[in-house]
C-alpha cells in the first residue's frame, strides 16, 4: 500500500475515532427548531396558518404541506428566524431555526490546507459539503450534475 494511502486512512480512522468520543458542556441550542443540512423535519402547528415568513431563506427553507403542516428543511450552517401567522395576523409561531452538519457518519480530512469530507455509512465515500476545497467540491458537483442530467435524459424527462 502506498504512503499517500496509508496516511490517507490513518486520518479516517483518527475522525472516526474522535467522532466517536463523548462530547460534555451545554448545548448552544436549546429551544427552537433544529435540522441537518439537506434533511428535512414536520411539525404541526395548532392553528391554520396565513403568512410564512423566513429570515434567511438560504439557511432554510420552509414549506406548508398543508395549513398546519409545516416542513422545515436544512439548507446553509447557521441561524434564521420561522414567522408564522394566522389570518388576522397573530403569530401561531416565532421561533428560531438553527441548521447544522449532519455529523454522524461525515468524516472530515485536512490535506495540505484543503478539507474533504467524506460519507462514511459504513463505506467512504466523497459528499458535497460547503467549506470543502474548491477542487474536490466543483469536480464532486460536476460530476453529481452529470449523473442527473443522464438520469433525467433516460427517464425522458426534458428541462
Amino acid at each position: 500500500m502506498s504512503h499517500f494511502r496509508e496516511a490517507f486512512f490513518a486520518s479516517i480512522t483518527a475522525a472516526v475515532l474522535l467522532a466517536t468520543l463523548p462530547v460534555t458542556g451545554a448545548r448552544a441550542q436549546e429551544s427552537g427548531v433544529h435540522v441537518m443540512t439537506d434533511r428535512a423535519k414536520v411539525f404541526r402547528i395548532d392553528a391554520p396558518a396565513d403568512t410564512v415568513i423566513v429570515g434567511n431563506p438560504a439557511i432554510a427553507d420552509v414549506t406548508m404541506y398543508d395549513r398546519q403542516t409545516v416542513v422545515v428543511t436544512g439548507k446553509l450552517y447557521g441561524t434564521t428566524n420561522l414567522v408564522i401567522l394566522d389570518r388576522s395576523g397573530e403569530p401561531i409561531i416565532d421561533e428560531v431555526i438553527t441548521v447544522s452538519a449532519a455529523s454522524g457518519d461525515t468524516v472530515t480530512v485536512q490535506r495540505k490546507g484543503e478539507r474533504y469530507s467524506y460519507s462514511c455509512a459504513p463505506n467512504c465515500e466523497p459528499v458535497l459539503r460547503v467549506g470543502d476545497g474548491d477542487a474536490g467540491y466543483e469536480l464532486l458537483s460536476k460530476q453529481s450534475n452529470q449523473r442527473n442530467d443522464m438520469s433525467e435524459k433516460a427517464a425522458g424527462v426534458s428541462n
